[in-house]
């Protein structure tokens, strides 16, 4: 009995997983390079593949150029634009941390700083700029990263077919049983945590274009910043957009009072309505629609585990694993 379940199939691929799973948590001092190189891979892919259809040139040359293209408008927008968002995000920084430490006419909003400082969210403001700052002195570790998860981004995409030719030599070797589920896994992830990225990527770069419009009708400084902000947390899904509320409510209040903080209120949902009916489902598959709290608890785990990077991630992983354990929803076929 034993012995039929260890060589049942369906062991052999829990093993293969867990095993995998098991190396890219020893590989966690490398995450950033591994994510990158997988997101800058398979979104080029995507974007080459698209313009080859529209544009009759050689794909190495159609590979290089839209590489080109998008370092040389990063490294000038880095170059251009970094110094000024430095500069509104400390601002926008020392503008919430000026509405806890001063007193406000309202009673309720005293009650509310006043509670919101017994749980010391003035601290996590500084750790949070704290964080920012190491994150911008530790530029060329970081910057480094990108440059190598780009290199091996362009360098994939240019030998993509040999490098496909190549690897399938391995369904024919001695480690073929292994290299199937391996292919299994890579189909399944590529096919799912991808797309769950690239669809939360385009949502946060709407839900951010169209939040910043809003913003500038209502008057509100530090665009810049704000838009950043916004835009990083429009990556994680429901929870970044009631994050987000928090630091414009106050500049809100701060700049125009009640009725400025309704108008985001009113602004906000109506956003949030457009991304939850017409972009998420026509972005992300059926199997992505989580019920709220099995969102927010893989939010809470993946964070825990893998930090900054689990609240991006943590919803498109566990997408991936729906849909290793077939996971779908019968009420459509």
């Amino acid at each position: 009995m034993i012995n039929k379940l260890l060589q049942s199939s369906g062991f052999k691929r829990i093993s293969i997983f867990v095993l995998l799973a098991l190396v890219l948590y020893g590989l966690k001092d490398m995450i950033n390079l591994i994510l990158f190189t997988f997101i800058f891979t398979f979104l080029m892919d995507r974007l080459v593949i698209f313009l080859s259809h529209k544009i009759p040139i050689n794909r190495k040359i159609l590979v290089i150029a839209s590489y080109s293209t998008i370092v040389g408008l990063l490294s000038y927008g880095l170059v251009k634009y970094l110094p000024m968002i430095v500069g509104e995000i400390a601002a926008l920084i020392k503008q919430i941390t000026a509405f806890y430490t001063k007193k406000h006419d309202n009673i309720i909003l005293n009650y509310l700083v006043s509670r919101l400082e017994e749980i010391q969210v003035s601290s996590y403001l500084e750790r949070g700029f704290t964080f920012v700052i190491s994150y911008f002195t530790n530029i060329s570790s970081f910057s480094l990263q990108i440059l190598i998860a780009l290199l091996m981004s362009l360098f994939f995409l240019l030998e993509k077919p040999r490098l496909i030719e190549f690897t399938r030599k391995f369904k024919t070797s001695k480690i073929a049983s292994i290299y199937a589920e391996i292919e299994f896994f890579s189909a399944k992830f590529a096919g799912t945590f991808g797309k769950v990225i690239e669809a939360q990527l385009i949502i946060a770069v709407v839900n951010c274009l169209l939040t910043t419009i809003a913003l500038w009708i209502f008057g509100f400084p530090q665009l810049g910043g704000l838009s950043i902000m916004i835009f990083f947390l429009g990556l994680i899904p429901v929870a970044g957009v009631i994050i987000s509320l928090i630091p414009l409510v106050i500049i809100g209040y701060s700049i125009g009072g009640a009725m400025t903080v309704l108008y985001v209120f009113i602004a906000i949902m109506i956003i949030h309505a457009i991304e939850a009916y017409i972009l998420n489902p026509n972005l992300m598959s059926s199997k992505t629609n989580l019920p709220v709290f099995y969102t927010f608890l893989v939010l809470i785990f993946s964070e825990h585990f893998f930090g900054v990077w689990g609240l991006i991630i943590g919803i498109p992983v566990f997408v991936f694993i729906l849909d290793v354990l077939e996971v779908t929803d019968q009420k459509k076929v």
